[in-house]
Formats: C-alpha cells, sequence, structure tokens
C-alpha cells in the first residue's frame, strides 16, 4: 500500500482479522468490544497509518458535532476584552467541558455574511449573548431547527430565554442611587444596533432595540417618579456598549456641564469610567455624587461601587447546558451589594 493511498476501516478490519463494524465500535463505542479486539484493531491502525474514523463523516451519520456555537453582538475581542463576556463564556466553556463539546465564537455585525456563517455553522445549537429585538440572526439560527437559547433577551419565538429581571434589579439600584439625588444622569448601553452616542432626555423605554438597555431604562424610570423627580427631566447618555471608555465619556460631555449629583451606569466597567472622572474633578463620593454599577466585579468591589450582583458565568453555564442537553432554565438570581459609593 502506497504512502499515497488513504487507509480505510475495511482496510485496517482486514489487517486485524475483524469485521468492519468491530473497528468501528471500537473507536466509537469502546464498550461494544472486547479489549482484545481493541487491541488487535489499534495494533492493525498503528501498521498501517490509519489514523481513526473521520470526524466529518461520523457527524453526518449521527447528526451531531459536538460543537456550540456562541453568537456574539459584539466583535470577537469582545470576548476576551469584557470582564462579564469572560465570566459568561468561562461558565458556557464549562458546560462544554461536561459534555466533550468544542465552542466555535461567530460574529453578529449585521451583515449578510453572518446569516450564512451561522446557518451553515457546523455546531449542535446557539448561545446567543444579548441582541437586538427582530434581530435576523435569531430566525436564521432557529430556522436550523437546532436548540437556541439568548442570555439577556430578547424574548423570540423558538428560543430560550436566560435573564434576570432586569426592570426590578434596575428599579432597585436606582432607588439607592437616587437617595438625596436631584440631577441624576444615565449613563446607558446602546440603544440599537447602529450604537450611535446620544444624549436623549427622558427616553421612552419601549422606543429601544436592545431589550437589556429597554428594560433597566424601564425600572430606571420607575425609581426616578417613585423618588418625585420627572424622567422627562432625566438626561439618558447613550453609549456604544460595556466600556470603561464610555463611562469616561458620558462624565466628560455631559455630567460635568450638568452638574449630575447621581449617575446611573449599566455595568460596572461603565460606571467606574465615571468615577475617574470624579475624582480628577475632585469631587467626593457619595457626598457630592452617588454612582452605582451592575454586574459586580472585582474591581467594583475594590473601588467600593454599590451595583447590583448577578452571575454571568452561571447563565453562561445554564444557557450552554439548555442547548447541549434539553436543562430546564431558571430564571437567575440578583441582588444590590451596597457599598460607599452611594448616600
Amino acid at each position: 500500500m502506497t504512502q499515497h493511498t488513504r487507509v480505510t476501516m475495511a482496510d485496517v478490519a482486514a489487517a486485524a482479522g475483524v469485521s468492519v463494524m468491530s473497528v468501528s465500535y471500537a473507536y466509537g463505542r469502546p464498550d461494544r468490544v472486547s479489549e482484545e479486539t481493541r487491541g488487535k484493531v489499534f495494533a492493525a491502525a498503528e501498521r498501517l497509518g490509519y489514523t481513526g474514523p473521520h470526524r466529518g463523516a461520523q457527524s453526518l451519520r449521527s447528526g451531531r458535532t459536538n460543537n456550540l456555537a456562541v453568537v456574539l453582538t459584539e466583535k470577537l475581542t469582545y470576548a476576551f476584552d469584557d470582564p462579564q463576556a469572560r465570566r459568561f463564556l468561562s461558565g458556557v466553556a464549562d458546560a462544554c467541558l461536561d459534555t466533550d463539546t468544542g465552542l466555535v465564537l461567530l460574529p453578529n455585525r449585521s451583515v449578510d455574511a453572518d446569516a450564512d456563517r451561522v446557518r451553515d455553522a457546523a455546531v449542535d445549537g446557539y448561545v446567543f449573548w444579548t441582541t437586538v429585538t427582530g434581530d435576523p440572526l435569531l430566525d436564521v439560527a432557529v430556522s436550523t431547527g437546532r436548540p437556541v437559547c439568548v442570555q439577556g433577551g430578547p424574548q423570540h419565538p423558538g428560543t430560550t430565554l436566560i435573564s434576570i429581571d432586569d426592570v426590578a434589579a434596575a428599579e432597585a439600584i436606582a432607588r439607592v442611587a437616587l437617595t438625596g439625588a436631584r440631577r441624576p444622569l444615565v449613563s446607558a448601553f446602546p440603544s440599537d444596533k447602529h450604537r450611535e452616542r446620544r444624549l436623549e432626555y427622558g427616553p421612552d423605554p419601549e422606543g429601544v432595540e436592545f431589550p437589556v438597555t429597554r428594560n433597566r431604562l424601564r425600572g430606571y424610570r420607575a425609581a426616578v417618579i417613585a423618588a418625585g423627580l420627572d424622567w422627562a427631566d432625566v438626561p439618558v447618555a447613550f453609549g456604544t456598549g460595556s466600556f470603561r471608555a464610555e463611562g469616561v465619556r458620558a462624565m466628560q460631555d455631559h455630567g460635568r456641564a450638568l452638574r449630575a449629583d447621581a449617575v446611573l451606569a449599566m455595568s460596572d466597567e461603565v460606571a467606574l469610567g465615571a468615577l475617574e472622572v470624579v475624582h480628577e474633578d475632585g469631587l467626593v463620593v457619595p457626598g457630592d455624587i452617588a454612582i452605582v454599577g451592575w454586574d459586580d466585579t472585582e474591581d467594583a468591589a475594590g473601588a467600593g461601587l454599590t451595583t447590583v450582583a448577578q452571575s454571568l458565568y452561571e447563565q453562561g453555564r445554564s444557557a450552554a447546558r439548555a442547548v447541549l442537553g434539553g436543562d430546564a432554565v431558571a430564571t437567575p438570581q440578583w441582588r444590590v451589594v451596597r457599598r460607599t459609593s452611594t448616600r
């Protein structure tokens, strides 16, 4: 047999003196053959240079690829740069480890190539990192017949949702931030897929495409009204994402001029950016200005930041288990962690 001839399972069976089915079982279902038979198969395979069954062919026969896709509504680098994305993906990876499943990262940049990439991905299911309401890629993923779980929303037909109650959590953290405050500033996530920075007073949450942003604005609005303030007078600085630089920019561009005495940030990273500017300006926290974040990161704890604690690691693990094993998804827990950044 020349080195240019591909060794087949039948060749190994003939060399080992066993059936082709025995060779297949030796590699794919070793419990179905004796140790002696496995020894003959592997010895013959080594002599012939056979490296095992073709994984693609196995996948076609079984209908499974042992791969899971995580679809990011961000640049792929976000998965490595953002601490909460890393926590979420760690949870996904842990669930994959339990089931000997590979992990595939796919971008969702609202371009045509993304739809083809999602549709053609050799995966057993999809986990979406928060996307916009009406995202066409959700329909693409559902149309494959594979299970789909969405973290943070939206709730979409044919998918499973995993998310804390963002409305209730936002109202709770905002009530803490607004104690003694009259000029709050909301430093928000993007409102839509265009991710344009803008300042808007009292925006209607129902017009916001990102469900996480929309639900947190609903909660903030409820707390503002409960505090006796007019939501129409509250400035909301929409940013491009959950980045520390967005908190810096919101304070520099708007917080200073507005003399904000409370900042409601939609992530700890954004809150920490705002805190940097506050310290630069020599303001006292929380006397001059109170600041709250979201996620309860290690950096937030070190900075004394009041925040909403949730486990994105557990959400990632639960989302992956729902897709890979059909496990039920329970509503994740959250709590307000009060520290020194609020009154």
